[in-house]
């Protein structure tokens, strides 16, 4: 209950929720309060202080009502019902759906697994720019990109968008302390007022081992590269820089936990598995190198335009690659094991967070969305990193999880097509929040109610000068010049080609579904740059 000093009167909570305590310092006052519906108390209530203390005198009358309302509040110091749900955003750089739970039987992921046991898991979730800056900022932004805005791994947010309210902006203008902590925004500066504190962006030894420290040199741009990867042998997770996200992560959430009545906003984005592919020695032990295996498609796509491939530049700037040329099956091997020890780093390092989280009872009144910015090549196409049209590029996971009191889905899968610009919207209107009239994507609650529903029959992304459309069946991406005039384009049939090896755009049988894919590309691109902020 609540005295109403301006008023005089009592205000009684009617019992939606757990109880707390919690005392204001200033006023001297000790408020008993829950949920947030309030009755009056009878008004034959007289007050007093004593020591900065409530001390109550009831009228016989209103005596047995007030022992039986303090009685039958909860006698919890828990977290109340909070009319406003929390956000926990969790971020992982690089990560592909390279998990056991998205149909990797090899992998060993039993977090991110156990996540999407909670929530829904989108299956066919695709990024706007496969490359770090544009991807997110296309994201926090609910924008789609376009040839002058999002386009590389530098992009911001506050630049190319200015004036757009950011997703973290969004949920801080709404009451909600926003917090960035690790990896969420390619720039740590982007979008700096979003935040109601400055973001963390915590690091740790990049190698740890005499080898791989002997082993750097100075790139092209004078920068420090050591090899791609690293077997750190027995050593703590903290000595990279994961492990110490993870243990700030914890540490915040125990801040946040002790204010309950504050709504928050947490962005938590994990390094790994970006290069260089580190982690102790146990995460590697998990991957013998002789149970490895190269991509079916460990061979250039047949037919496909100059353009949709690259030399893999990203990964040639480390020590053990060389400048250019096909990567050695046994160089390709280490690298794929790289790679999955680092995914197994960061999901230890997330069971982790997650394990807190739920200690502090958070759980019940907390959304929690999982993403990927983009994908990542692993040989496929003799490819490396991100930077295509393809769909290695461009697929990446999201699971969404959402409190048991919003009665949603559970433990379910969706293969409806969705795109990263509704994440926004989604967590939106899940949060109760007004949606921005900027937002080009669509809230996905509805397939978190029914995960055989679609809200959308299409995604379209791009990179660099091609722009490329994902429908249920087909993949179809068109390279312009600078002028628009198309140099090149291709078509892969999912049904036939899931691993996009033979652009068949040329082939006559396909001609009506070209016609088909590029109107359909071309009128996306107009209706994205007509409803662009």
């Amino acid at each position: 209950m609540v005295f109403v000093a301006a008023e005089g009167r009592w205000l009684v909570p009617k019992p939606i929720g757990r109880a707390f305590v919690q005392r204001v310092w200033g006023v001297g006052f000790l408020f008993w309060g829950v949920g947030v519906q309030w009755t009056e108390f009878p008004k034959n209530i007289r007050f007093d202080f004593a020591m900065n203390m409530p001390k109550l005198t009831f009228c016989s009358q209103a005596r047995g009502l007030a022992i039986a309302l303090l009685l039958a509040l909860p006698c919890s110091a828990d977290r109340p019902s909070n009319s406003r749900p929390n956000v926990l955003f969790i971020a992982v750089d690089d990560l592909r759906p390279e998990i056991t739970s998205f149909g990797a039987d090899q992998m060993v992921t039993p977090n991110i697994d156990r996540l999407a046991k909670r929530g829904v898991r989108f299956d066919r979730a695709y990024c706007m720019v496969p490359t770090c800056g544009a991807s997110r900022a296309s994201l926090m932004t609910g924008v789609r990109p376009a040839r002058d805005r999002f386009i590389t791994y530098t992009s911001r947010a506050d630049q190319e968008a200015a004036g757009v309210t950011t997703l973290n902006t969004h949920f801080k203008a709404n009451g909600y302390r926003t917090l960035s902590l690790g990896k969420v925004f390619h720039h740590p500066a982007d979008s700096l007022d979003g935040w109601s504190e400055r973001p963390r962006r915590p690091s740790a030894k990049r190698y740890v081992t005499s080898a791989a420290l002997n082993a750097q040199v100075k790139d092209k741009k004078g920068r420090t590269r050591g090899p791609s990867w690293e077997d750190g042998g027995d050593v703590p997770d903290e000595t990279y820089t994961d492990g110490v996200i993870a243990n700030e992560a914890i540490e915040r959430l125990r801040e946040l936990a002790q204010q309950p009545e504050q709504p928050f906003f947490f962005a938590v984005g994990f390094t790994k598995p970006h290069l260089p592919f580190v982690a102790p020695g146990r995460y590697f032990e998990k991957y013998p190198a002789s149970d490895v295996r190269l991509p079916g498609n460990y061979f250039p796509p047949k037919n496909a335009p100059s353009g949709a491939v690259h030399n893999s530049g990203e990964l040639r700037a480390y020590s053990d690659i060389p400048r250019t040329g096909l990567l050695s099956e046994d160089k390709a091997r280490e690298l794929i094991r790289g790679y999955r020890a680092a995914t197994s780093y960061t999901d230890a390092n997330l069971g982790r967070v997650l394990e807190a989280f739920d200690e502090l009872g958070l759980a019940e009144n907390t959304i929690i969305v999982l993403w990927g910015d983009h994908g990542w090549n692993l040989g496929e196409h003799t490819l490396w990193c991100k930077h295509s049209c393809f769909e290695t590029s461009l697929h990446s996971p999201l699971i969404f999880v959402a409190p048991d009191s919003m009665k949603f889905t559970s433990g379910t899968a969706s293969s409806s097509l969705v795109e990263f610009i509704d994440i926004y919207p989604t967590l939106c209107e899940l949060a109760g929040l007004p949606l921005p009239g900027h937002l080009q994507g669509h809230s996905l609650t509805a397939i978190m109610k029914d995960p055989q529903s679609g809200v959308k029959d299409q995604a379209v992304s791009r990179f660099g000068s091609g722009d490329t459309i994902r429908t249920d069946r087909y993949r179809y991406t068109q390279y312009r010049s600078k002028n628009g005039q198309v140099t090149g384009h291709m078509l892969y049939d999912h049904q036939q080609d899931p691993g996009e090896n033979t652009n068949v755009a040329d082939e006559v049988a396909y001609t009506d579904v070209v016609t088909s894919l590029a109107d359909k590309l071309q009128a996306a691109i107009e209706v994205s740059r007509e409803n662009a902020p």
